[in-house]
């Protein structure tokens, strides 16, 4: 298995190796998905500048960066932590494109949005490995998450 194809090589059922957050799944898609947000945002009213555009670029290049300094901090409780910080953080990138989609500035909005949820599932999916992979006396009960956001405008 080489470096890029996981975050976290299993070496036996017991044993788990944790790689870059280069190599996750979660922060790749967000990384992508920040990209895509830039590309959209340059077809953005220009009085948008300083206002939507800035704030839906800023949400999300917070995804990933969330997503990178969690895992660098070498603790699953903070990884966990910078992990929702990320997850708010894709909550606002959702609803500006809401906004933007309703404004009429976003063409590819649904793609985005579906891009979001993808992004979303991934990370939620992350939570729950390090939750589960860590014992209870290690991390404090944190908040069941439930996705119960409707990425259909």
């Amino acid at each position: 298995m080489t470096g890029d194809e996981s975050f976290i090589t299993r070496h036996s059922r017991k044993s788990i190796t944790m790689k870059s957050h280069r190599d996750l799944d979660a922060w790749k898609r967000a990384m992508a998905l920040a990209r895509n947000v830039y590309a959209a945002t340059q077809a953005f009213p220009p009085d948008e500048r300083f206002g939507l555009t800035n704030q839906l670029r800023r949400a999300a290049v917070s995804v990933p960066s969330n997503i990178a300094e969690g895992a660098a901090r070498g603790s699953p409780v903070e990884f966990i932590r910078f992990l929702h910080i990320s997850l708010g953080s894709l909550a606002e990138v959702e609803t500006q494109l809401l906004l933007a989609s309703d404004l009429g500035y976003c063409v590819g909005g649904v793609d985005l949005l579906g891009q979001v949820a993808d992004v979303r599932g991934l990370t939620l999916g992350l939570v729950r490995h390090l939750k589960l992979r860590s014992s209870a006396s290690s991390i404090r009960e944190v908040p069941a998450e439930t996705d119960t956001y409707s990425t259909v405008p």
